[in-house]
């Protein structure tokens, strides 16, 4: 999944014949892109650039740029109430944990679908490929589809997105073969990444500094978090009175039932559209009024282009995005993993079954809330760790980020697929292994936050390709990694599977303290970084002369 990347950058000019000289803020880079914010009736001085076009609205001189009336302009979504932003994140959240649920919710009634369509799971689990599907749109709808749509703005993005979500669950209930339930996985799939990223656009867009973002982007992890492993429990709730089908009916009628909310409550975020709305209406009332971005437009292509293609170098370049993305994957991967290992062991050593193995998976929910809770509460160590910065002074080292990630990938992740392997005998209580569980709910949410804070401090404004790399690979890997699942507990044995699975995240483990030791040494080979730390650095100086 990705987060928001937000850092400080200098406002693009417009390329125009003239040059405007005026005073500027700072802006906010929000999710895949930048967000403008400017001074409303900024008084300017204009200065012909040799060799630029003579032709346009910046050659007009009735041309009016739209701006924000001064710093404090309650329009600004950076200036609303304090209630008016928790109301949009909360908002947003509810919309993302609504359809992240999506992912797994069908994962219990795979014996009922085999069933009907007449498939078979004796050599390979191709039940899965519901799953696998919805995974392989998550990878790459978002990195080609949400640059382009987030010029719209959130709201749009937002509202656009859940329709197309809703008319894609019609159906699931309806479906007479097996091919008809891949086909619209595979879009709603793509559709609840947008849907999520839309949601860490708003964070970025109505809070500035990590200080401010850092609670809302713990909460935006653990939602999607929650709501994926609670979809195997919803999912058993529907199917232990009613028949598969009912899953995708009362999916489709809870779901099409709160999009009035989201409609008449959810506002825009985004400054830009803010901005291009006031614009529109001017030239509506027959001014030249034009935004920033309107007036220094990328071509669409080239968003696309570099949107593919800097995550993609970033990954093969940067180890630090490397091996960052392996980690977060494959502990991504572990609770999708879940959903086809908990009903082979629970129903070989107890007689569970799929409604009974469903349930169970609350206690991965308890595990990812209560890492949630550790992630909030480590954020004084990061801070703490400013008095010590010798590179960027008195700003926080972004490797202090990696301390609950240890806690949570030794004790968490490690330490919960040791207890649910070696605790997987019928003579011993289901709740032995329930118990490993929800460590690894709990070490999950630690390690997925703390990698997506740390590649934004580390990276800056090139935090939003890291993190596209993440997602790529993130949904790669809850598509194809359950699928050795049940190969891997029938011929390893459930405790030996388990503790392959933990010694992969004990080596994984071993990575922050490299990157904690040579933190220093790895930023000064990277471009990327290399830029982050005169970001961090001005940022400081700034934070001094305040």
């Amino acid at each position: 999944m990705v987060v928001a990347a937000a850092t400080a950058t200098v406002v693009p000019r417009p390329q125009c014949s003239y040059r405007e000289v005026g005073a500027r803020t700072d802006v906010s880079t929000a999710n895949f892109g930048n967000v403008p914010i400017v001074m409303d009736e900024l008084k300017t001085t204009k200065h012909p650039v040799p060799g630029s076009p003579t032709e346009g609205p910046c050659h007009d001189p009735d041309t009016v740029i739209v701006t924000w009336n001064g710093p404090d302009d309650p329009r600004d979504p950076f200036n609303w109430p304090l209630r008016k932003k928790w109301w949009a994140i909360g908002l947003g959240l509810f919309a993302s944990f609504i359809c992240s649920m999506n992912g797994t919710i069908l994962s219990v009634a795979h014996k009922a679908i085999n069933e009907e369509f007449h498939i078979s799971d004796a050599t390979f689990p191709h039940s899965y490929w519901l799953t696998t599907s919805w995974g392989i749109g998550g990878a790459l709808f978002p990195l080609v589809l949400f640059p382009v749509m987030e010029d719209f703005g959130v709201r749009p993005v937002v509202l656009g997105t859940y329709f197309f979500f809703v008319c894609l669950l019609i159906p699931v209930g309806f479906a007479q073969n097996f091919a008809t339930l891949i086909v619209v996985r595979f879009f709603s799939g793509g559709c609840v990444p947008l849907i999520s990223d839309a949601v860490a656009s708003i964070i970025s867009n109505v809070f500035h500094g990590d200080r401010a973002r850092s609670v809302p982007i713990n909460l935006y992890v653990t939602t999607y978090l929650v709501a994926t492993s609670m979809g195997p429990v919803v999912g058993s709730s529907i199917l232990q009175f009613l028949s598969w089908r009912w899953i995708g009916y009362i999916e489709l009628i809870w779901t099409a039932a709160l999009f009035p909310i989201f409609i008449i409550g959810l506002p825009e975020s985004r400054g830009s559209a803010i901005l291009l709305a006031r614009a529109k209406q001017l030239r509506h009332e027959g001014k030249k009024a034009y935004t920033a971005e309107e007036l220094d437009h990328t071509p669409l292509y080239q968003v696309v282009i570099k949107s593919v293609q800097r995550p993609l170098y970033m990954l093969c370049t940067e180890s630090v995005v490397f091996v960052a993305t392996l980690w977060a994957a494959f502990s991504l991967g572990t609770i999708y993993l879940f959903t086809q290992s908990i009903e082979q062991v629970y129903g070989e050593l107890y007689g569970w079954n799929a409604v009974q193995a469903g349930y169970v998976q609350v206690a991965i929910v308890i595990g990812e809330i209560v890492g949630c809770r550790l992630s909030v509460s480590t954020n004084r160590w990061y801070y703490a760790s400013a008095a010590r910065n010798n590179e960027a002074p008195g700003t926080p080292i972004p490797e202090a980020r990696l301390y609950a990630s240890v806690i949570g990938g030794f004790f968490g992740v490690t330490g919960g697929m040791f207890v649910y392997g070696w605790t997987s005998y019928s003579a011993i209580h289901w709740m032995a292994p329930t118990v490993g569980l929800a460590m690894v709910g709990f070490g999950t949410t630690a390690v997925v936050v703390s990698i997506a804070n740390y590649l934004i401090d580390a990276y800056s404004k090139y935090a939003a390709s890291a993190l596209g790399a993440v997602g790529l690979v993130e949904n790669t890997s809850i598509a194809f990694l359950p699928l050795a699942a049940t190969a891997m507990y029938t011929d390893l044995g459930f405790q030996w599977a388990s503790s392959l699975l933990a010694f992969v995240s004990l080596a994984l483990v071993a990575t922050p303290f490299v990157v904690l030791k040579w933190g220093k040494e790895i930023r000064s080979r990277s471009p990327f970084m290399k830029e982050a730390i005169v970001d961090r650095r001005r940022d400081g100086v700034a934070a001094a002369g305040a």
